[in-house]
């Protein structure tokens, strides 16, 4: 099935909506075009136009994710590796996008969530208390090791 220049323009301008609000991925847009009940080819040529146009480019969309869940979120490398995965987003870009995480914002960002989660937990047995907050640490997604680390070194009662 071909289809006609009006045709195109509106599925394009659907999109190019879609991906201006914020940005997208290349399997979150297609989700979108097919649920508009496009098919295969209609919504291949529209992500090519995007692409082209420079609307739609997995490596800033990858960035931004990793970045906005990160300092909104609070989460940890692993639990967005694994969100950006599902988006299909492949491996070189996600390695990308946790690089451009600072460590050092990384390492504050788990030391204020330890300090905040062990403010909330009423455990008087310190060991306890201490492995409470280590798994909602590791749950948000940060690395086992690290965590553990943090709890060793630094005053989190």
């Amino acid at each position: 099935m071909s289809f006609t220049a009006p045709d195109f323009s509106r599925i394009y301008s659907k999109a190019l909506k879609y991906c201006a609000y914020q940005e997208r991925s290349q399997q979150e847009v297609r989700d979108k075009l097919y649920a508009l009940g496009l098919h295969r080819r209609e919504v291949e040529q529209a992500i090519g136009q995007l692409i082209a146009d420079g609307f739609l480019k997995e490596e800033r969309f990858a960035i931004a994710f990793a970045g906005g869940k990160f300092r909104m979120k609070k989460w940890g490398r692993i639990k967005i590796k694994i969100a950006l995965r599902e988006k299909k987003v492949s491996e070189p870009l996600i390695r990308q996008a946790l690089n451009s995480i600072d460590q050092r914002d990384y390492l504050k960002t788990l030391q204020q969530v330890l300090l905040s989660k062990s403010k909330m937990i009423a455990e008087k047995d310190s060991v306890k208390k201490k492995y409470k907050v280590a798994a909602y640490a590791i749950q948000r997604g940060f690395e086992p090791d690290l965590v553990w680390e943090l709890l060793r070194t630094e005053d989190v009662e």
